[in-house]
C-alpha cells in the first residue's frame, strides 16, 4: 500500500522516469561531450527504460485506475488535464518495453556513428512523449506531448548524417509531419470553437448542452472531427497519411525504424482511443453531425490493412515490406474504433490492445533483424538475405517467431491478438471488417513466409564468411522472441487487463 503515500503527480512517475534520463544523458554529454563509451549511454537509456518498465507494472498490479478501490481509482492531474487509468499504464508499458529494446540494440548499431549521446537523448525524450500521450486528457496536453514525440522522431530518422537516404527521409518525413501537425491544431480550434472548452470529458458534456439547446454547429463540429481524424491518421500511418512510413523507415536507423513503427504507433492509437470514447460519445455525437463518425474507421480500417498489405506483397526490400506490413497492423488495430459502433464495443478495443503489445514485440523484433543484417553488411533485398540461417540459426529461428506471428500462425501470441480482434468484429455486427482481416492475414503469410524461406531454404548469392554476434542486438531479438512466445501462456493476464481498461475508458 505504499503506492498510497506517494503524491499525486508521482502518478506519472513512469514518464518522468523517461524525462529524466533523458536528463541525465544531457548531463553525461555536458560532462564528456566527445566521449563514445557507448556502454555509459546505452546502459543508461536501459535503465531508465526499465525504470518506467517497472513503475508501470507495478502501478497496474496496485489497482492504480481500476474504480472501486480504495485509494486507488483513476488519478487525474493538473485539474483532470492527464488522467492515469489502466489504458494509460498499459500503453505507457508498450512504451518503455519497446524503447528498452531498442537502447539494448543500438549499443551495437551505432558503434561507430557520430551523436551517440544526442541519438539516445532523443530516443529517450520521444518515449517520454509517447508516455504522455498515453495519459493525455485534453486536446492541448495532447497536441504538446504528440508534438514532443514527433519532434525528436525527425531528427533521429535523419540522425544518419553521412547517409543520404537518412537525411532524405527525415526531411520528408519532417514536412508531412508538419502538414499534419497544422491539420490536427485547425481540427482542434474547430472543436474548440463549438464546444468553449478543451478538457476530454468536458467536450462531451458541452456537445449534450448543444443537443438539448438544439444549436446547429454540426458542419464545425464534423469537419474539426475530420481533421483530427487526419491527424491520428499520420501517427498511426493509416490510409491516407501513410505514404511518410515507407520513406522514413527505410531510410532511418534500423532500430528508429522498430521505435516509430511500434512505440510511436501504439502511443497514436491510444491518444485516438481515449479521444474519440471520452469526448466524443457516439449518440450525441451523431445527433449533432448528422453521421456516424465510426464508419470512418470502418473504412479506415478495411482500406488500411488491404492497401498495406498489398504493397507489401509487391516489395523486393525487406525494410520496405515491414514498413508497409505494419501499416497493415494498423488497420488491424483500427477495428478497435470500429467496434465502437455498437453497444459492448469495449471487447474490439480490448483486442485492439492486445494486439499493440504483442506487436510491440514481434514487430520490434523483425526490425532488429533488420538492424543485424545491415550490422552484417547484408544487402536490402530478400536475395541478400538467403541462407543467413546456416551462419547464424539462432537469429533467424527469432526472425521466424516473428514473421510467423505476424501473420497470425497459431500458436504464437500474434494470433491470439487476431482471434480476439476477429471475434469482436464478429460480435459487433461488423462482418466486412472481420472478412477482411481474415483475407489480408492470408495474403500476409506469403510474404512473411518469402522471407523466411529465403533465410532458411535459399542458397546465398555468394559465399559468406562467419557472421559476428552482436551482444546488445542479439540480446534484444532474442528477448523480443521469447516474449513473443512466453506471451502465449500469458495471454490470460494479458486479455483481463485489456479488457478491463477498455471498459473502463468506454464506459
Amino acid at each position: 500500500m505504499a503506492i498510497l503515500e506517494l503524491p499525486g503527480w508521482a502518478a506519472l512517475a513512469p514518464a518522468l522516469l523517461l524525462a529524466g534520463t533523458a536528463l541525465a544523458l544531457f548531463i553525461i554529454d555536458s560532462i564528456q561531450p566527445h566521449s563514445s563509451d557507448r556502454g555509459i549511454l546505452a546502459g543508461t537509456a536501459t535503465v531508465g527504460s526499465l525504470a518506467s518498465l517497472t513503475v508501470a507494472v507495478w502501478f497496474l498490479l496496485a489497482g492504480v485506475g481500476q474504480p472501486g478501490l480504495e485509494g486507488l481509482g483513476v488519478i487525474e492531474l493538473f485539474d483532470g488535464q492527464f488522467v492515469v487509468d489502466q489504458m494509460a499504464l498499459f500503453f505507457m508499458i508498450i512504451v518503455a518495453v519497446v524503447t528498452a529494446l531498442i537502447s539494448v540494440a543500438s549499443y551495437d548499431y551505432m558503434d561507430g556513428h557520430a551523436y551517440q549521446a544526442e541519438y539516445y537523448s532523443l530516443v529517450m525524450l520521444a518515449a517520454t512523449g509517447m508516455a504522455l500521450m498515453a495519459a493525455a486528457n485534453s486536446l492541448v496536453t495532447i497536441f504538446i506531448a504528440l508534438e514532443l514525440a514527433s519532434l525528436p522522431s525527425y531528427a533521429l530518422v535523419a540522425i544518419l548524417k553521412d547517409n543520404r537516404g537518412s537525411v532524405e527521409a527525415g526531411l520528408k518525413y519532417f514536412l508531412i509531419g508538419a502538414l499534419s501537425s497544422a491539420i490536427m491544431i485547425y481540427g482542434i480550434s474547430l472543436i474548440y470553437g463549438t464546444t468553449g472548452v478543451m478538457q476530454l470529458d468536458s467536450i462531451a458534456l458541452e456537445l449534450e448542452a448543444l443537443v438539448d439547446d438544439g444549436a446547429e454547429f454540426g458542419g464545425l463540429l464534423g469537419l474539426g472531427l475530420v481533421m483530427l481524424i487526419g491527424g491520428f491518421a499520420f501517427k498511426t500511418a493509416s490510409v491516407p497519411f501513410h505514404f511518410w512510413a515507407p520513406e522514413a523507415y527505410e531510410g532511418a536507423p534500423a532500430p528508429i525504424s522498430a521505435f516509430l513503427s511500434s512505440a510511436s504507433k501504439a502511443a497514436g492509437f491510444v491518444i485516438a482511443f481515449r479521444v474519440f470514447t471520452t469526448a466524443f460519445p457516439i449518440d450525441v455525437t451523431n445527433e449533432l453531425i448528422g453521421v456516424d463518425w465510426t464508419i470512418a474507421f470502418i473504412i479506415l480500417a478495411v482500406v488500411t490493412m488491404t492497401v498495406g498489405n498489398f504493397a507489401a506483397a509487391t516489395q523486393n526490400n525487406v525494410k520496405r515490406m515491414l514498413a508497409y506490413s505494419s501499416i497493415g497492423h494498423a488497420g488491424y488495430a483500427l477495428i478497435g474504433l470500429a467496434g465502437l459502433s455498437v453497444d459492448g464495443g469495449e471487447p474490439v478495443m480490448g483486442a485492439a490492445m492486445m494486439h499493440l503489445l504483442v506487436y510491440g514485440f514481434m514487430n520490434t523484433g523483425a526490425f532488429l533483424f533488420v538492424a543485424l543484417a545491415e550490422h552484417w553488411g547484408v544487402g536490402r533485398t530478400f536475395e541478400d538475405y538467403n541462407g543467413l540461417g546456416k551462419r547464424a540459426p539462432v537469429a533467424c529461428f527469432a526472425l521466424a517467431i516473428f514473421m510467423f506471428s505476424l501473420a497470425g500462425i497459431p500458436p504464437l501470441g500474434g494470433f491470439w491478438s487476431k482471434y480476439f480482434l476477429f471475434f469482436g468484429a464478429l460480435e459487433a455486427g461488423l462482418l466486412v471488417v472481420a472478412a477482411a482481416l481474415v483475407i489480408n492475414s492470408a495474403l500476409s503469410l506469403y510474404y512473411y513466409t518469402r522471407l523466411v524461406k529465403a533465410v532458411w531454404i535459399d542458397e546465398p548469392l555468394t559465399q559468406r564468411d562467419a557472421l559476428a554476434q552482436p551482444t546488445g542486438l542479439y540480446a534484444a531479438i532474442v528477448v523480443a522472441a521469447v516474449m513473443t512466445v512466453v506471451l502465449l501462456p500469458g495471454f490470460g493476464p494479458v486479455v483481463d487487463a485489456a479488457l478491463e481498461a477498455a471498459t473502463i475508458v468506454v464506459a
